[in-house]
């Protein structure tokens, strides 16, 4: 989480206005612009819909999720292209909005899950690929938002093709 928070009962929308007021202050400009971009698609959120809405903290590490994986996707296709610039400039945005984030689970935590999920699987009679959604579904639910989707499931993957 963010070291810069000035509130510890806001909502992490506050925390993202109270950072960007001190990022202004500071003259940071990466930060600054960051979490102008991060509020704005939270607002885009926030209004998407029948009517607008204030969105709990659930929805708003959701909305920073997407926009990390964004500029993670950005930060790569610019590197491809030799814009390393550009990419440096993505993976700074990526990194201060990864800040927010919970922190995410080891690779041994991780393991340890999966191999628990494969044999409760097993246990039920799936086995193989044909498990895939069966561990998908004990482990979302119990991993939530500490674990990236796509590394969970090559750990998945890897686990059942073993």
């Amino acid at each position: 989480m963010s070291t810069t928070s000035t509130t510890s009962s806001g909502s992490l929308a506050d925390r993202l206005r109270d950072d960007l007021n001190t990022a202004l202050k500071a003259q940071d400009a990466v930060r600054r612009d960051t979490l102008r971009m991060a509020l704005t698609a939270v607002k885009t959120a926030s209004v998407a819909g029948t009517e607008a809405r204030e969105l709990s903290d659930e929805e708003v590490l959701a909305v920073l999720r997407t926009e990390v994986k964004k500029r993670k996707e950005a930060a790569e296709a610019f590197a491809g292209a030799g814009r390393t610039g550009s990419a440096e400039r993505e993976r700074a945005e990526e990194a201060v909005l990864a800040a927010y984030l919970p922190a995410q689970v080891d690779d041994a935590a991780l393991q340890a899950a999966v191999a628990a999920a494969v044999s409760q699987a097993a246990e039920g009679g799936k086995t193989g690929m044909g498990a895939m959604g069966a561990v998908m579904g004990v482990l979302r639910p119990q991993l939530g938002s500490t674990v990236d989707g796509g590394r969970l499931s090559a750990e998945v993957r890897r686990q059942l093709s073993a």
